[in-house]
């Protein structure tokens, strides 16, 4: 197996007397695609917000690429290779798809936010968001505001600013939340391809595009996990079927 690339060593982070990630071991892998199931009010959400650094452990660290990030703030970490998309969005809507990629791809490197302009008359810039933009199959909507894209063109437009950033490792939040079966079957195979090229740790509801996507699945209850293993192994453990999946 690929040495780790995001190693989290005993993890904890309480609200009051609520502990929502417990003493949590999980190792992300060079090149895999991890993905973190859980019902409801499992932690989910929590721990990626740890990774990225909105939010900062009460206990334990986070490395990353053998490096300590546990205190670095979100940019750092982003200027690291750390890039999360979905839930929480930074999409300019009033702005070019190709603007918005190219101002996520400005701030990846460490500028200061120049007058918009400029970035859009700067190629190192806009060559890179054109690249994103084919790989998630806009390049016919670069001069379209954002706020004129359907849903699942917003969420293709949020996977391309990420990727602009040139990301080690993309944390994907609820990606086909909210989206119809065309969108979500749109966005399955977009995530199949874009896995031969990123380590990705992914949070979903849909099972289907869990078990079609994952190399491996970590499953969190109450903010502990409870088993990590192959998709086949997650489908026939009984701790699982019990806590989340059913029969």
């Amino acid at each position: 197996m690929a040495a780790a690339l995001l190693s989290i060593v005993g993890l904890t982070k309480r609200y009051g007397g609520l502990v929502v990630t417990q003493q949590l071991n999980l190792a992300i892998t060079e090149g895999e695609t991890h993905a973190l199931i859980g019902p409801n009010g499992a932690g989910k959400t929590t721990l990626i917000a740890q990774i990225q650094g909105e939010l900062a452990p009460d206990d334990g660290r986070i490395l990353f690429a053998g490096a300590d990030v546990t205190g670095a703030p979100t940019y750092k970490r982003a200027q690291l290779g750390i890039a999360r998309t979905f839930q929480i969005t930074s999409i300019f809507p009033e702005y070019s798809v190709l603007l918005n990629i190219a101002l996520a791809r400005q701030a990846a490197e460490g500028h200061r936010m120049h007058f918009w302009r400029q970035v859009e008359r700067d190629e190192s810039m806009l060559g890179p968001a054109r690249t994103a933009a084919a790989e998630v199959g806009l390049a016919d909507r670069l001069h379209l505001a954002a706020q004129d894209l359907s849903h699942g063109e917003r969420r293709q437009l949020e996977l391309a600013m990420a990727m602009a950033m040139k990301p080690r490792l993309l944390l994907l939040d609820e990606p086909m939340a909210g989206m119809g079966r065309l969108d979500c079957a749109k966005i399955e195979r977009l995530l199949g391809r874009l896995k031969r090229s990123y380590t990705i740790l992914l949070v979903e509801h849909d099972m289907g595009a869990v078990f079609s996507l994952a190399d491996r699945i970590t499953v969190l209850v109450a903010g502990q996990a409870i088993v990590t293993g192959s998709p086949e192994q997650i489908r026939s453990d009984r701790r699982v079927r019990d806590a989340y999946l059913g029969n």
